[in-house]
Formats: structure tokens, sequence, C-alpha cells
């Protein structure tokens, strides 16, 4: 199973499309979105071609390829309009005995850690800022963000094989990787 992860979307249509574009190009077959998808926040600026008309649209024709954990800005009324579901404050899939533990960031992250066993991954968003780090018992991934970068960091997204996380931004440059 392939996997394309990212985060922090913020209704960006012209990110939104980027995105989409690359999890085709990548042949992945489910897309994780680390929730924050349509509404930009109050402390951010708005994201070039802010629509979350459009992204709804854009996501939806990936119906049944995604797999949605909720952001701080999500909210129920954004799951109505969404063909899938984006309630869950975590999800999980298994790679080879590894758990990786998919949230948003707000409330399991670095210093508030989910339950997680030797050599399990965690798996979120957030920050916006991109990391790929083995810590002493966990690996800790950040796609960063796809619509509003911080920290001088790049738009981007992670594609995950079930060996390893690889970095891209949207040129398709590889920007880190790191096996489990």
């Amino acid at each position: 199973m392939k996997y394309v992860i990212a985060s922090d979307i913020h209704g960006s249509s012209f990110w939104c499309e980027r995105l989409v574009e690359s999890f085709k190009k990548q042949k992945a077959d489910k897309l994780i979105l680390l929730g924050d998808i349509l509404y930009h926040g109050p402390r951010n600026e708005l994201p070039e071609e802010y629509s979350p008309k459009k992204v709804i649209e854009l996501l939806n024709s990936l119906e049944g390829k995604v797999i949605s954990v909720r952001g701080n800005c999500d909210s129920e009324v954004d799951e109505m309009v969404l063909n899938f579901p984006i309630m869950s404050d975590f999800s999980f899939i298994m790679a080879k005995e590894h758990t990786v533990f998919l949230t948003h960031g707000h409330i399991y992250n670095e210093n508030n850690l989910p339950p997680l066993s030797n050599g399990d991954v965690l798996v979120h968003g957030h920050t916006h800022v991109p990391i790929c780090e083995r810590k002493e018992n966990y690996t800790i991934i950040n796609p960063g963000s796809v619509a509003i970068p911080k920290e001088n960091s790049h738009h981007g997204y992670i594609v995950f094989d079930g060996d390893e996380f690889v970095l891209f931004d949207f040129d398709e440059n590889v920007i880190d990787s790191i096996k489990i």
C-alpha cells in the first residue's frame, strides 16, 4: 500500500490541486489528510486561492481514497460537505510490526505522546513545519503544510510505502526521508 500524507490545506484550492496532482503522479492508493482542510484559521493569512468549495470538489473526486483526521480548524459542518469522515482525533495504519499513529498535532504531539510502543511512528501536522526524526523509542513525522508553510519551510507532502517516509515539495524534489 502506498500513501500520500498531507496536512493543513486550509481551504487553498491552488495548493489542494497541486496535492491531488501529486497524489495521482505518485500512483498512491490512499491520501491521508492530517486535518485543517477547509478553513484557514483565525491566526493565518488567507492562503493562495482560498476557495473551500473548490477544495471540497477536488477532495470529493477522490472518494474512497481518503483517510482523514480532525484538525483544530475542522468542524462537523465541514464533514457534512466532504465524502469522507474527518472528525476523529486520530487514526492509525500498520506498517510491518509498527503502528503509524495519525493525528493533527493539536492534541497528540511530541509534548503529549499518544500510547506508542517501541519503534512506532507518530505522524502529525499542525505546526506547518516538516520533520522526519527518529527519537529514542519512536519516530516523528510531520509533512509540514500544503498551503501555509512556516519557518521558511516548503509547501509539501510525504509519500509512505510501508517502509520509508519521503518528504517532497511540489516540484517533486526529495527534501528528507527516513525508514522505519
